[in-house]
């Protein structure tokens, strides 16, 4: 199975990427969590990019606050999936937000909700899961178990306001 990458652009950003890592642990996805920024460390974010795919990785996950370039980066340097997780900053993280979805055309970075790692780790299982039928089963699994605990909380409400 190809693994996954959670980068975060500061240590800061550990909290989001803790969401990610149980997500992708609960789906028996191997996976890394590194800190490497684009501002900071840009070689070492392109050297990892570059050469990401070569080391068995299918998604990268990115995740930065602020001005947020860690995804576009990543994604500049590699034909592997990159999704963006805007992290939450000091415009409550749209500044984040709108650096990570504003991509130029020809180098995308899906983005998810400021925050949104543990969808970002589910978008990376469906990405891998195109390839790997046992991946795609556990994500089905999980929206049947999603489905059923809707309909204990209805059937409860429902009882609860039942004249």
């Amino acid at each position: 199975m190809k693994k996954v990458a959670v980068i975060m652009g500061s240590d800061s950003d550990l909290p989001i990427a803790e969401k990610a890592a149980e997500q992708l642990r609960a789906l028996g996805i191997p996976f890394t969590v590194r800190v490497m920024s684009a501002h900071r460390t840009p070689d070492e974010a392109c050297a990892f990019a570059k050469a990401a795919q070569e080391a068995g990785y299918g998604v990268l996950i990115s995740i930065a606050g602020m001005a947020a370039h860690l995804g576009g980066v990543l994604a500049a340097n590699t034909t592997l999936p990159v999704i963006g997780v805007p992290g939450k900053s000091s415009f409550e993280g749209l500044d984040a937000l709108l650096a990570t979805v504003q991509m130029p055309s020809g180098i995308p970075v899906a983005t998810v909700a400021v925050g949104g790692a543990k969808n970002a780790a589910i978008l990376a299982a469906e990405m891998l899961a195109l390839s790997d039928a046992a991946l795609a089963e556990k994500l089905h699994e999980m929206r049947r178990t999603m489905a059923d605990e809707v309909r204990a909380k209805d059937a409860r409400i429902c009882a609860q306001f039942e004249n």
